[in-house]
């Protein structure tokens, strides 16, 4: 326990705020440490923003103050803050994130905000493809309850972990392991434990946040996403950047209803590519741009 102490001033909280300053403020910026701390005040002691704001002065016990030096030391390899903690919000849902699934942005986050404020009426039947750790369905299916909403995904480490967010969050959500790039000619053609064959003939939504991280993109990305987060659900090869958006835009042809909608999130960088490549298909896209004025993502109608 020597050690904390010589590394923290003291278990005063104004001193561990300002170590993780002092170290942290360099690599990370010193808004986005700020924001590390109250998420961990708020995990490890259930304080709210304002409780630590007005609670500098106050005191911790030892075996917390273990726990901040601890994470202080998993930060600093670059370990994001959700793993540390074990969850992230998402759309008002806590979701469990962990090395086998894609920590939820917020730029996601603004796009399923967007589509809920689109539906006059709640939508029949939805449909999440490359659904990772569930957050995009489940957050759906708590927005519109009589809803039928499928999640997809490839990865069994990824569909365990969205039932139980599934689970946690209070909802019924359909998941199933599935093949996207494969669904593309005929969705009965998947076969596992759950079948995609005896699905919903017709879809009133369908929502994707596929990869679509370029190969040669790695090199501008930061280390606590390439050495943390699953790489088949962030990189497409450089020589076929729309794989999954030609699969999706099948997939839509052959279940998107009339009247539906398909939202896909995108790489700014091939935001035209993308409309273009759904016009060719039979779909009227329409692009968006996320809070940073980036384009972000399409949807789309038949």
């Amino acid at each position: 326990m020597n050690t904390v102490n010589l590394r923290f001033k003291s278990n005063r909280v104004r001193d561990i705020i300002q170590l993780f300053h002092e170290e942290l403020d360099a690599p990370y910026g010193s808004g986005e440490v700020s924001v590390f701390c109250a998420m961990l005040f708020e995990a490890f002691l259930g304080w709210d923003k304002v409780r630590l704001m007005t609670s500098r002065e106050e005191t911790i016990n030892q075996s917390d103050l273990l726990r901040f030096h601890w994470v202080l030391e998993d930060l600093k390899q670059h370990r994001p803050i959700q793993h540390i903690i074990g969850y992230t919000d998402f759309c008002g849902c806590r979701i469990e994130v962990n090395p086998d699934v894609l920590i939820p942005r917020p730029e996601t986050e603004e796009m399923v905000g967007w589509l809920c404020a689109q539906q006059t009426e709640s939508p029949t039947t939805v449909l999440d493809l490359c659904t990772g750790s569930g957050c995009i369905a489940i957050a759906l299916k708590r927005a519109f309850p009589l809803s039928m909403v499928t999640a997809v995904d490839l990865s069994e480490a990824a569909l365990a972990t969205a039932r139980r967010n599934a689970h946690n969050n209070g909802v019924e959500v359909r998941f199933v392991k599935g093949d996207v790039l494969g669904m593309g000619s005929d969705l009965s053609d998947q076969s596992d434990e759950s079948d995609l064959s005896d699905l919903s003939d017709t879809f009133s939504i369908i929502i994707s946040n596929p990869p679509y991280i370029c190969d040669r993109e790695r090199v501008a990305m930061r280390r606590n996403v390439l050495d943390y987060e699953p790489e088949m659900a962030l990189f497409v090869p450089d020589n076929d950047p729309l794989r999954f958006y030609k699969a999706i835009a099948s997939i839509a042809r052959q279940r998107l209803q009339r009247d539906g909608l398909l939202v896909v999130e995108i790489n700014e960088a091939l935001s035209e590519e993308v409309c273009a490549l759904f016009r060719e298909q039979g779909l009227q896209p329409q692009l968006h741009e996320d809070f940073r004025g980036k384009s972000r993502w399409v949807s789309a109608s038949r």
